[in-house]
């Protein structure tokens, strides 16, 4: 929520607003105050009927100020003032013990409060001087009739049940971390990081010895070429003719005089040539046998890593789904570990459903295949080796393979691999389920998940989006926050000429910068004039993921998910934008544009 939001319903009476945040708060661009309202700085001056002032109180003092300044701003409120505490705590931080006497004391009535959604500030409440009760407000901000001791009766029934609901939270909560901290245990007691260790340290002792064993081949052959050769030359042969006349003066001396010339005239023929009983070096050196096996063409990349890499053993659906968004290999049995070292992925993940269904993986952890099981164990072990993450995607009930479970994984995803915006059908579907899915149940924020979960480039970085603006005036200012906050998908920088006014966007966590968008897509808001729905940009990119255009926008027709030649651009690709080509040229350079209806049909 914004702050105008919390505090433009209860201005109602008000005419002027006084700011006592002191510290280092500057919350005039916040305010956007209507028309005969006005705003003046803390005087120390009571604050009376018709006037509202602003508090502030967080952890940190010398932003959001102390408690004593707050406590001292709630003693100068008179009957009929009213007042908006901004707190930077968390909400389910937030010390309100510590002013909820002080705000008995002084009779002053929270009428509401909100969190906020700002990097400072959390949360905010409306608060009232009054000597009688005031009927409270529902989350509109507007006034639920009601007598005094009805009002009573509400906020005493509502203070119940909201508690019985916040101590079945806080219960269940600490269940969760009772059972977590049992699993770690029982973990940690069956062993399963020591098998895990000591699976590595096997792997890296077999790769040694493997090293080991392909260097002795080596010097092997060299021996071998080396006696060959020396077993053909004719020194040796003479040699050996000598040796063998010696052992027998009255037979081979006889013979020894021929023996040698026929050795002068063969090694005249062919110098150095092996007689036929010797055996013949090698024409060419054969390749060690080491076991591996050729690969076919694996996905990989020498460049600094923008995508997510992915190891995996999955169905061919699933694959083809997350190669939209990532770096898939898919491995098999026989070249799993290879792949793995070779490619360096970010994790390796193991799909339930690829290891129960037809495939190379079919039957693992069912104890049917105990080879198939010794192998995953052995790619586990590889990546912990390697430093990267073991991921177990159950996307079926593990009761059909309940052996992966007593696995040492770094991480278990409980649900589906999430849906292609490109395999629905917007005309069954609806826009409705189109924005479901791109919000909540894509692929690419499944991927997402799995991003996090590993430290690697998050694939939602390519729904980033830069609006360009050029407000005028505060007129143009307010119009340009409001349209900005209220996207349901909220764009991450506002470019703009000057950006003065605009503190609220980057309270809000939107980049405010000059000179050229960094995000993937653009926006151009110049206009703000022009009524722009809370859903434009959600619709504008849900559009593009489906159909991988380069620009979406508008046509005069009102083409709705369709391919174009031309059309109004509403979101343009960076590279695109930046080309600084018309628009009407395009399509003849080979970029895609599609179009999307500019409102619902009625």
């Amino acid at each position: 929520m914004r702050l105008t939001d919390l505090l433009h319903p209860h201005l109602d009476a008000v005419t002027t607003v006084v700011d006592a945040t002191g510290g280092g708060l500057r919350l005039e661009p916040y305010l956007h105050l209507p028309p005969g309202v006005t705003l003046r700085e803390d005087g120390q001056q009571p604050v009376a009927d018709g006037e509202l002032v602003i508090l502030s109180y967080g952890p940190d003092p010398e932003l959001h100020g102390g408690e004593d300044a707050c406590r001292a701003v709630l003693a100068r409120m008179r009957p009929g003032a009213r007042g908006l505490i901004v707190f930077g705590h968390a909400g389910t931080e937030l010390p309100y013990h510590r002013l909820l006497d002080h705000l008995v004391a002084h009779r002053c009535q929270v009428l509401r409060a909100a969190p906020l959604d700002y990097v400072h500030l959390h949360a905010g409440a409306v608060i009232a001087r009054t000597d009688e009760l005031l009927p409270p407000h529902d989350f509109f901000g507007r006034p639920v009739p009601s007598d005094g001791r009805a009002t009573a009766l509400r906020i005493a029934d509502e203070y119940v049940f909201a508690d019985l609901a916040s101590r079945s939270l806080r219960a269940r909560v600490l269940d969760l971390e009772a059972a977590a901290e049992e699993a770690e245990r029982n973990r940690e007691a069956s062993g399963q990081d020591g098998l895990a260790e000591r699976l590595a340290a096997t792997v890296r002792e077999r790769e040694q010895l493997a090293a080991a064993l392909r260097a002795a081949r080596d010097r092997v052959d060299v021996l071998q070429a080396r006696v060959a050769m020396l077993e053909g030359s004719t020194s040796l042969r003479v040699g050996k003719a000598l040796v063998t006349a010696a052992r027998s003066p009255k037979r081979s001396a006889v013979r020894l005089p021929g023996e040698l010339y026929g050795l002068w005239r063969g090694r005249r023929r062919t110098t150095g040539s092996a007689p036929a009983d010797a055996p013949k070096p090698r024409s060419e050196p054969e390749a060690p046998a080491d076991g591996r096996f050729h690969l076919a063409h694996r996905a990989l990349t020498v460049a600094p890593r923008d995508r997510l890499v992915v190891a995996g053993v999955l169905t061919p659906a699933t694959a083809a789904d997350f190669a939209a968004d990532a770096v898939v290999n898919r491995l098999l049995p026989h070249d799993g570990e290879l792949l793995l070292r070779r490619t360096d992925p970010d994790a390796l993940v193991v799909q339930l459903s690829a290891c129960v269904g037809d495939g190379p993986w079919w039957l693992t952890g069912t104890g049917l295949a105990p080879d198939l099981d010794r192998t995953l164990a052995e790619l586990l072990a590889e990546t912990r080796a390697l430093g990267r993450s073991a991921v177990l995607w159950r996307d079926v009930p593990a009761t059909v393979a309940p052996g992966l479970g007593r696995l040492a994984w770094d991480a278990v995803i409980d649900a589906d691999t999430g849906v292609r915006l490109a395999r629905l059908d917007p005309a069954a579907q609806g826009r409705e389920r189109l924005r479901e899915v791109f919000r909540a149940d894509s692929t690419r924020v499944r991927l997402s998940r799995l991003a996090r979960l590993t430290g690697a480039p998050d694939p939602l970085d390519v729904r980033r989006v830069a609006v360009l603006a050029a407000p005028r005036d505060r007129t143009d200012v307010a119009r340009l926050v409001g349209q900005v906050l209220g996207q349901v998908h909220r764009p991450v920088e506002v470019v703009v000429p000057d950006p003065a006014g605009l503190d609220e966007l980057t309270a809000a966590g939107v980049t405010v910068r000059l000179g050229r968008p960094l995000a993937p897509w653009v926006a151009d808001w110049t206009d703000l004039t022009e009524d722009r729905p809370d859903t434009l940009l959600l619709d504008l990119m849900c559009a593009q993921e489906y159909s991988g255009a380069d620009a979406v926008g508008h046509t005069p027709a009102a083409d709705d998910y369709v391919f174009v030649p031309s059309l109004r651009p509403l979101l343009v690709r960076r590279e695109l934008h930046l080309s600084g080509t018309e628009p009407g040229s395009w399509a003849g350079q080979g970029h895609r544009l599609f179009a999307v209806r500019g409102k619902e049909p009625s």
